[in-house]
């Protein structure tokens, strides 16, 4: 049977990740030099859970303040819970991405190195959630700053030539970059419509019901015509 985790054991595992992501953030090249290629899974995956639970920590705390982060408080609790799951559960799927980007590329490591490659970037989620607050700048730096990991890794333990991983991941990083920006623009349009939609709420309940019943007419013919010129 095994023994309960002491005070102690909890510190040194919070110390552990603690040094691991400072170092994966000031000297990435120097972290996936050294960085292990056996070990099992156990070690990067609750690595990065455990960077998923600090990110979400932080986006519970800039919702329930209103910053960036829209959201009752509830949603806003709820992704302590779900960033971690998260992380863990797409972690396996990106690193079979990674892995067979890797192999097109030459690799001869097995997934398990991948995903360590993977696991451990997970270092800047605490700081791209910092930096998702600021519009369209703040979701490309971290973008940006994946996409430089992902080159480091290539290089440093995949043995891949600096050109090649530069110029593929580059390319992937810019497709995420083109489709972070849609994304936002689609999320703002969205957020001003749901605005109007609660301001004609607003409006309405003062209405009687002949004039509410065509205000809501005229308002859905409106959002019609909004939809067919996309």
């Amino acid at each position: 049977m095994a023994e309960p985790f002491t005070r102690s054991d909890i510190e040194e595992h919070i110390s552990t990740i603690s040094a691991t992501m400072m170092r994966v953030i000031t000297d990435p090249a120097g972290f996936y030099q050294s960085m292990p290629r056996a070990g099992g899974y156990a070690q990067p995956l609750v690595f990065a859970a455990a960077m998923g639970l600090v990110g979400g920590l932080i986006q519970a705390v800039l919702g329930i303040l209103g910053i960036g982060f829209t959201g009752t408080v509830f949603v806003a609790l709820a992704s302590i819970v779900v960033a971690p799951l998260m992380v863990a559960v797409f972690g396996f799927i990106g690193a079979a991405i990674l892995f067979f980007i890797w192999k097109l590329l030459g690799s001869g490591q097995p997934f398990e190195v991948a995903y360590r490659c993977g696991a451990f970037a997970s270092a800047i989620n605490p700081v791209t959630t910092v930096l998702g607050i600021v519009p369209f700048i703040g979701p490309i730096l971290g973008v940006v700053w994946m996409t430089g990991l992902m080159v480091l890794a290539s290089v440093h333990v995949h043995q891949v030539k600096p050109k090649a991983a530069l110029i593929v991941f580059g390319i992937l990083g810019g497709l995420l970059v083109l489709s972070s920006i849609g994304s936002q623009f689609a999320a703002r349009k969205m957020e001003k419509q749901l605005d109007q939609i609660q301001s004609e709420m607003g409006r309405i309940d003062d209405m009687k019901p002949e004039e509410a019943g065509k205000a809501i007419g005229e308002f859905l013919k409106g959002m019609q015509e909004g939809m067919e010129k996309k």
